[in-house]
């Protein structure tokens, strides 16, 4: 009598090869995960090559530094998730717009007080905001084109505002934010607020609508909802989080830099992607847009604490986005099928 092999089955999935399927359903189910085990390898490879990078005494100058490379792949995940082919490449400028700002205008002529400097930055990034949310929505543009031009825009303003380096003085408040305000480390403060307001948005229709558009725009539509208010909202929201970062970075380097505004919307689109958020919308969150931050941060550190020259950091940062944009599509066509 002959006997018939069947594949193995898991007991939990019912399908065979369940343990092959059973990680594919929770790679899809949770996008993130592909980043959150890259984090775990480089936290590894970082502790083998600096020992002593895990030490309390670090954590604030460790989460401040990480602070900027979270704040701005927050910041270009809420476009993306709009869907409609939602991207903001602007987010890299207008986090050194508003840090040459403080810098070089601000707290030169007095107005470098919290209460003054904060609200003020924070208008002229939902302003960016909702200029690009309004060309892509109303204008029907695509929004690759929209927020490369404003790039380009953002980018000019901050040089004109601060042509050359601008030096704040010790004991600024801005230190704070890359230190500790009060017990905490302020890098944990501002990411922890910025998580926390997404929390509260999680428990409310708001996010939940996003996420719909994103995932079908035409559907949404049908269903009443305003899906060019949802979308111009996230590109507000895209410039007041590309405000914090800003704020994050004078914060750890405490002078004017606008060259760095392309090396942050590479760090902000890299994570997004290999944080596992589609690009075509509707899938991802900011928990995966974290992980792929922690992720490039990591490496940096690695490259450096490894002697590895500095011009390799960007062709790290190049192959993560390789890498992250193919992630992506493997996420996108699950969801398409």
């Amino acid at each position: 009598m002959s006997t018939t092999h069947l594949p193995p089955t898991d007991v939990t999935s019912g399908k065979p090869g369940g343990r092959r399927y059973g990680f594919r359903r929770s790679f899809l189910r949770q996008p993130w995960t592909f980043s959150a085990i890259l984090v775990a390898g480089l936290l590894a490879a970082n502790l083998l090559a600096e020992h002593s990078i895990l030490a309390p005494r670090y954590w604030p100058s460790l989460l401040g530094n990480l602070a900027p490379f979270v704040l701005v792949a927050f910041a270009s995940t809420l476009p993306i998730l709009g869907g409609g082919g939602g991207i903001d490449i602007s987010v890299g400028p207008q986090a050194t717009l508003t840090n040459c700002l403080l810098c070089a205008v601000l707290f030169p002529h007095g107005l470098g007080s919290p209460w003054v400097s904060i609200p003020l930055l924070l208008l002229v990034g939902a302003a960016v905001g909702v200029v690009n949310g309004l060309l892509v929505a109303f204008g029907r543009l695509q929004p690759v084109i929209v927020t490369l031009a404003t790039f380009f825009v953002v980018s000019g303003l901050a040089l004109r505002v601060s042509p050359g380096p601008a030096g704040l003085a010790s004991g600024n408040w801005t230190e704070s934010v890359a230190g500790r305000i009060g017990i905490l480390p302020g890098g944990l403060v501002t990411i922890g607020v910025v998580a926390l307001a997404w929390f509260g948005l999680s428990r409310t229709r708001v996010l939940r609508t996003l996420y719909a558009v994103g995932a079908d725009d035409v559907a949404a539509f049908s269903a009443g909802v305003n899906v060019n208010a949802f979308r111009i909202g996230a590109y507000v929201a895209s410039g007041v989080l590309a405000t914090v970062a800003g704020i994050a970075l004078t914060g750890v380097i405490q002078t004017s830099q606008p060259a760095l505004a392309p090396t942050y919307s590479l760090v902000a689109l890299a994570a997004v992607s290999l944080g596992g958020t589609s690009l075509l919308g509707g899938r991802g969150g900011l928990m995966g847009s974290f992980f792929g931050a922690v992720a490039i941060f990591l490496l940096q550190d690695l490259l450096a604490a490894t002697g590895v020259p500095t011009s390799y950091v960007q062709l790290a940062y190049g192959l993560l986005l390789v890498a992250g944009v193919v992630l992506s599509g493997l996420t996108s066509r699950a969801k398409v099928s």
